[in-house]
């Protein structure tokens, strides 16, 4: 086992160690590595190729869930699956429990679907099949998922699909009920090494256990103090119980960090260290010792976007770095929102990872669905979503009767609606769109074998008419899905070219596996928008860690959880080290959640740095305005994005700017206001000066403007700009 501290190189010690294995003449197909994200699998692996050239190619390297489902593509015939399986994804998931719920009369408004397939999916992570999960059942909510439980996987097997959890349960159950099959994995893999290994839950630790023990060659590289994702059925006693589950290995620590300064690795440090669950190392750096933390004490959450955005445009000009070297982190999605509109307000282009995801998008999956049907007929969930998409006058209702029809018969919905006799029950109108609908599938199935996964896709999405019906929408939304659904076009023919001897079988598997990180642009000049979840793993020259505040980060239930709590201190620690430069903390005095206004108190996260290692920086709140003022010590940086230099385009991953000028110190408009004149504040628009009162500090103005009536503001924090006298 490897303890690899924040920044201390572990990747780049998997990747020589595989390098080596390869260059000791270890075939490299006797090698399996095992990552988090197809991203991290892909770098390794082309640096390991650059290292001992393309024998090493055939290393089998690649995410949990993405080698299993390589597997179960082999094997799952020895567990009653075709080969091409479905693979449902968490949205699939949710679909199909709210059918089961429906069909077996557990009331969804009762018990909800969402927390039911979370509960779910926690149980699969450790190994709890349905049975088991019913005898364990502690109150009314257990009980009735344990029913909806049973019923789901049985309605998996049934449409020949897996889940994600399945992707690992399934290898447990395949490698346990066959020998033959265990014994064989275990000749082949004879070196197991797995990154992030903190992150790993019960069943990625059983079928790790399972494989390692023939050969027990087993290399692990984590940190328990990156351990974040319980929430995911990650368990951090894995990494913790390491040496008792493997009595004969030797631990080794790297405790050098190569990344961030020596202000913000102290800083990390203490926090940590306030943690009980945590095996002992003390991080160092040669780095340099770099600037204070700078605390940014905001008035209100709309005031910490403000700050946010102008330490932003201040960094760059001050560092001569680019947008993509900044990165802000929070604990929720819901924060983005203060920080987007500070942003869209500058100008300043941005990205948010965890956005709607490009293969999670509504015309992405029904295009999906139709070529998962093509795959797999007993795909029930795709042919749902499908049936009357584009618009075939197939209702509710007669989607309701046939549904009926196929349980009383016992049939999948594929062969009811290949059955005429089925088909005489529906309203005409509904019988002549199924006939339609049917005709088409049959004779692309037919196809299939003929046409390549490019060719086919294209066929039947011109055939459906959905390009055509979007262009003639013509409505900006139509013509962003039209775009889409062209995208995936081209991905598929991509994917086709690089991969002749794969169909589309082979796409549809490797698109279920991609994750919110992967689709990533890190390439694009705007700064990087995500929760610190996201984070991990990554890394730049400035972060910032927005909503510090008891309640929000940690979250409320952490407070009083000894074990979450110690969770969110390692969340915030994954935060703090990814940044190299320079690192800033935020929290606001007032903050709108769940349409409530909160006075929240700093996080104990702050308490927890020593004082001297922290530079603070407050706003002043101007009761007049409701705005936020500027010290007078500070200078203001105005970005040149005001001016209107380059088109901005909001899109549904940003704000972008179709050109990035350099940023620079741009002064305050001069000049006497006086009655009369025509200004321009930046959030409330344009307005006439009404009246004017005071002088130098105190300086005031009234202000009509256009869109919010009128405002009194003091000048010297207005930074209005003069149009005309």
């Amino acid at each position: 086992m490897i303890l690899a501290g924040a920044g201390s190189g572990k990747t780049r010690v998997l990747t020589y160690r595989v390098a080596y294995l390869v260059s000791i003449g270890v075939p490299a197909h006797n090698i399996l590595a095992l990552t988090f994200t197809n991203k991290a699998a892909n770098e390794m692996k082309s640096r390991i190729i650059q290292l001992v050239g393309e024998r090493s190619s055939r290393v089998w390297m690649g995410t949990f869930h993405s080698i299993f489902a390589r597997i179960l593509r082999r094997e799952a015939e020895q567990i009653g699956f075709p080969r091409h399986f479905t693979i449902y994804d968490a949205d699939d998931s949710l679909r199909l429990i709210k059918h089961v719920q429906q069909a077996i009369g557990v009331p969804s408004q009762q018990f909800r679907a969402e927390a039911m397939r979370v509960r779910i999916s926690a149980a699969k992570n450790r190994c709890i099949l349905p049975a088991e999960f019913a005898e364990q059942a502690a109150d009314l909510f257990e009980e009735k998922t344990a029913r909806v439980y049973q019923e789901y996987q049985r309605r998996l097997m049934r449409a020949s699909a897996m889940d994600f959890d399945d992707l690992l349960m399934k290898p447990i159950e395949l490698f346990s009920k066959h020998k033959r099959v265990l014994t064989e994995y275990q000749g082949r893999f004879r070196f197991i090494l797995v990154d992030e290994y903190q992150d790993t839950n019960r069943a990625q630790f059983q079928v790790l256990k399972l494989l390692a023990q023939s050969h027990r060659n087993i290399c692990v590289v984590g940190d328990d103090a990156q351990s974040i994702y319980a929430f995911r059925g990650a368990d951090i006693r894995n990494i913790l119980d390491f040496e008792r589950e493997f009595p004969q290995s030797k631990v080794f620590r790297l405790e050098q960090n190569y990344r961030s300064t020596k202000a913000i690795l102290a800083a990390a440090d203490q926090v940590i260290k306030n943690n009980i669950d945590q095996i002992h190392k003390t991080l160092w750096t040669e780095n340099d010792e770099g600037e204070p933390i700078t605390l940014l004490k905001c008035a209100s959450d709309k005031d910490e976007g403000e700050q946010i955005a102008e330490h932003v445009e201040r960094e760059v000009a001050k560092r001569k770095i680019q947008l993509k070297d900044a990165a802000v982190l929070y604990r929720t999605n819901a924060q983005s929102r203060s920080i987007e509109v500070a942003f869209r307000r500058r100008g300043i282009p941005y990205v948010i990872v965890g956005g709607v995801e490009f293969y999670q998008r509504r015309e992405i999956k029904n295009v999906l669905a139709y070529l998962r049907l093509l795959v797999n007929s007993r795909d029930d969930e795709s042919l749902l979503r499908i049936i009357n998409y584009p618009s075939r006058g197939i209702g509710e209702t007669s989607i309701r009767r046939l549904r009926n029809l196929a349980a009383e018969r016992g049939l999948t919905l594929w062969e009811a609606i290949s059955d005429g006799g089925v088909i005489a029950f529906l309203p005409k109108t509904a019988a002549n769109g199924v006939q339609s609908f049917a005709t088409s599938m049959q004779k692309y199935m037919s196809l299939k074998s003929q046409m390549s996964a490019g060719e086919i896709s294209r066929a039947l999405v011109d055939e459906l008419g959905i390009l055509r019906n979007l262009k003639e929408e013509g409505t900006p939304e139509a013509m962003s899905r039209w775009e889409n659904i062209q995208e995936l076009l081209s991905a598929i023919s991509e994917f086709t070219a690089e991969n002749p001897d794969m169909g589309l079988e082979e796409f549809l598997a490797e698109v279920s596996l991609v994750s919110q990180v992967d689709t990533w642009d890190d390439k694009k000049n705007a700064v990087t928008l995500m929760t610190l979840h996201s984070a991990k793993g990554l890394e730049f020259p400035v972060v910032f860690i927005a909503g510090l505040e008891e309640g929000l980060f940690p979250l409320y239930h952490s407070v009083v959880d000894q074990k979450e709590l110690e969770e969110e201190r390692r969340l915030n620690y994954v935060g703090m080290t990814r940044a190299k430069e320079k690192l800033y903390l935020s929290y606001a005095r007032t903050r709108y959640r769940f349409g409530e206004m909160e006075y929240p108190t700093p996080s104990r996260f702050i308490d927890e740095i020593d004082r001297h290692l922290i530079e603070e920086y407050e706003s002043v709140s101007v009761p007049l305005t409701g705005m936020r003022a500027r010290s007078s010590d500070r200078p203001t940086i105005r970005s040149p994005f005001r001016k209107g230099a380059g088109k901005r385009i909001l899109g549904e991953t940003g704000y972008f700017s179709d050109s990035h000028p350099d940023y620079e110190n741009e002064s305050q408009v001069n000049g006497e206001l006086r009655v009369g004149a025509r200004v321009e504040h930046e959030i409330f628009g344009r307005g006439k000066v009404v009246g004017v009162s005071g002088r130098g500090e105190s300086a005031r103005t009234v202000v009509d403007f256009q869109t919010v009536g009128r405002k009194n503001l003091l000048v010297k924090y207005a930074h209005l700009r003069i149009l005309s006298h």
